[in-house]
């Protein structure tokens, strides 16, 4: 008899390289799991609410809340991919330059319409703004997509102008460019973790998955995705 299907939640940033990877597990090794993908920040709120999974994968600060709150074990933790911010515009507009840090700020000066995420990203591309002295000026133009909403889909039905979120969630959207990453001067990477929730009827099963996630074996999936092992 099989054991039981390992049940997890991750962030939308994660999506993709999860389904690739959780299907490459099963094959390899006969376990199933399957990882639910919503809103980081509504991820975190139902497990901290108590909302039983045996895997939780967010951005590293997420899972460190959660093992404060006693909702991960921290032995469990386990840094895995590495996720850097791409520029994106809808398909057949003019492509900004990005090839600077100056660059990029003209753009969004430029930009009548500017999208982030709620994610990690959105948080540090706030920061930036506010750091470059342009928060204001462009505070009118700001665009943040709800919870679980990929920045891309707002960019394909002309919602934005200018959009900006992780690579991995602008690869597989149809109707946008994606401009590139942010240059290195400015570039916002997350890293994301993993863990086994405290309520895990299987925490051997859990950790042996995301031993898999976090092992050489992954990497090139990771890559295929724009993302980095950690």
């Amino acid at each position: 008899m099989s054991a039981p299907t390992l049940r997890g939640i991750s962030s939308m940033a994660t999506r993709q390289v999860l389904a690739e990877l959780l299907a490459a597990y099963e094959h390899q090794t006969g376990e199933r799991a399957v990882i639910e993908a919503v809103g980081g920040v509504d991820a975190a709120k139902r497990v901290q609410a108590g909302e039983a999974f045996d895997v939780v994968v967010l951005a590293s600060d997420a899972i460190d809340k959660l093992i404060a709150a006693g909702a991960i074990d921290a032995a469990s933790k386990t840094d895995w991919v590495r996720s850097g911010v791409a520029v994106a515009v809808r398909t057949g507009a003019a492509l900004p330059d990005i090839g600077s840090e100056e660059a990029v700020r003209s753009a969004v000066l430029a930009a009548r319409s500017i999208s982030y995420s709620t994610g990690p990203s959105g948080v540090a591309l706030a920061k930036l703004f506010e750091r470059w002295g342009i928060a204001d000026e462009v505070a009118g133009r700001m665009v943040q997509a709800p919870p679980g909403v990929p920045v891309g889909s707002l960019i394909a039905r002309g919602d934005v102008e200018l959009g900006f979120q992780q690579l991995s969630e602008l690869l597989n959207v149809e109707g946008i460019t994606i401009v590139g990453p942010l240059p290195p001067a400015i570039q916002i990477t997350t890293i994301f973790s993993s863990g086994v929730g405290t309520a895990s009827q299987q925490p051997e099963a859990a950790k042996a998955l995301l031993d898999f996630l976090a092992s050489p074996a992954a990497a090139e999936a990771k890559q295929r995705q724009g993302m980095d092992p950690a």
